[in-house]
């Protein structure tokens, strides 16, 4: 029998990907927390994204870095392909990002990032609180731009 995954659990912590539950985070994407610090605000997340799947436009209110395992994720600052490591400073803004194959990449975020609407109203914040939130089933989310899955 297993322990179920913790991923705000303090101290030292050990996970399988495929021992964390799967949640839709919109159109095409699903996510597997991984890690989430109440103390910190850093959360881990391993993303899943079907082609054709969208973010819309957000900033990073802190830092993330991520690394693709496999398919490409395409957005406004180029291409990451499978085996790329990007980073993304505080204040990073991105106004499109999608893939056109299966697509799954590890993403460590430092902090909040702000999703946006059309019009540059900010439509909910994805932190540490939110994605716990998300993973226990409390709340849902929707971080894709439906608008831009034709031009996906």
């Amino acid at each position: 029998m297993t322990t179920p995954h913790e991923p705000g659990k303090l101290g030292d912590l050990i996970v399988n990907k495929d021992d964390c539950h799967e949640v839709e985070l919109g159109t095409g994407t699903t996510i597997r927390l991984l890690r989430y610090s109440e103390e910190t605000g850093d959360w881990v997340l391993f993303v899943h994204m079907e082609p054709g799947a969208t973010f819309a436009p957000h900033w990073h209110l802190g830092h993330g870095q991520y690394y693709v395992t496999k398919g490409e994720l395409i957005y406004d600052v180029g291409s990451a392909t499978a085996g790329t490591y990007g980073y993304e400073p505080i204040g990073s803004r991105h106004n499109e990002a999608h893939c056109k194959e299966v697509t799954e990449y590890l993403f460590m975020g430092h902090g909040a990032v702000a999703f946006t609407d059309e019009e540059g109203q900010i439509r909910f914040i994805l932190n540490h609180e939110f994605l716990r939130d998300i993973a226990s089933g409390k709340t849902v989310g929707n971080v894709a731009n439906e608008g831009l899955e034709e031009a996906a």
